[in-house]
């Protein structure tokens, strides 16, 4: 029996000659091995439509803990911004592979919907190194470790927060300051707003650079210090941005 899923290949590994295994990230499954039959060859109808961030129905004969065999493919979204763009196309690599580990490790299925609207986001052209932070603290409580934003990580205070700090776990009010890097005000606004703005609502995002940078520190530092995740990819992304 035929199954319809829909879902977004996160990576391709050859097999045999003519043949990909899709890791394939459903709506319906989470993350499942799918099997295309003589995709790789030139003469195969899904050969375009079997390629890395491919996003789409796929008319699977799905086997639960084994290899699901591809029978079709229905493109649902191009995405061709992301695709003309080699920054872009960095940044997905990078946030197609941490959905992956995430998943992985808390096998929750909201993640789905929260990964598409960040690609969704992407490709309307929106900061891809802002809605990529965005993805990152978003994917923090599904580890375990999300970040404390609501009061001082050490004492609960609520008010007088100076900075944050990426080994506290989160906001320092003046009282538990001691010698931390302090980043400004708007960084520890922006911070707090990547954490509960709903993706989908996004319509516009200028951030000034000075703020992303702070962003991106911290959370390098707290990804680092509090999940065990380190991805190559990162290094991509991050040569990327001294072009």
């Amino acid at each position: 029996m035929i199954t319809k899923v829909t879902g977004f290949i996160v990576s391709t590994v050859s097999y045999k000659d003519t043949s990909l295994i899709l890791n394939l990230f459903t709506k319906e499954y989470g993350l499942i091995g799918v099997l295309g039959k003589g995709v790789k060859s030139l003469k195969s109808p899904l050969r375009a439509l079997t390629q890395k961030f491919t996003y789409g129905f796929f008319y699977i004969y799905y086997k639960e803990n084994k290899l699901s065999i591809l029978k079709d493919v229905d493109i649902l979204n191009p995405f061709i911004t992301i695709h003309s763009d080699i920054f872009l196309i960095g940044y997905l690599n990078y946030v197609s592979e941490l959905v992956v580990q995430v998943y992985k490790e808390s096998e929750n299925k909201e993640l789905f919907d929260l990964f598409l609207s960040i690609v969704f986001k992407m490709n309307e052209g929106l900061d891809a190194e802002v809605l990529t932070n965005i993805f990152e603290i978003k994917c923090l409580p599904f580890l375990g470790v999300g970040i404390v934003l609501d009061g001082c990580s050490e004492c609960g205070n609520t008010k007088d927060i100076v900075t944050i700090d990426g080994d506290a776990g989160g906001f320092l009010c003046k009282n538990c300051y001691s010698n931390e890097k302090i980043v400004s005000l708007k960084t520890i606004q922006l911070l707090r707003m990547y954490a509960y703005i709903d993706i989908k609502s996004i319509k516009n995002l200028d951030i000034k650079n000075p703020y992303k940078k702070e962003i991106d520190m911290f959370l390098s530092i707290y990804y680092g210090r509090y999940t065990g995740v380190y991805l190559k990819s990162k290094d991509f992304i991050n040569k990327l941005k001294e072009l």
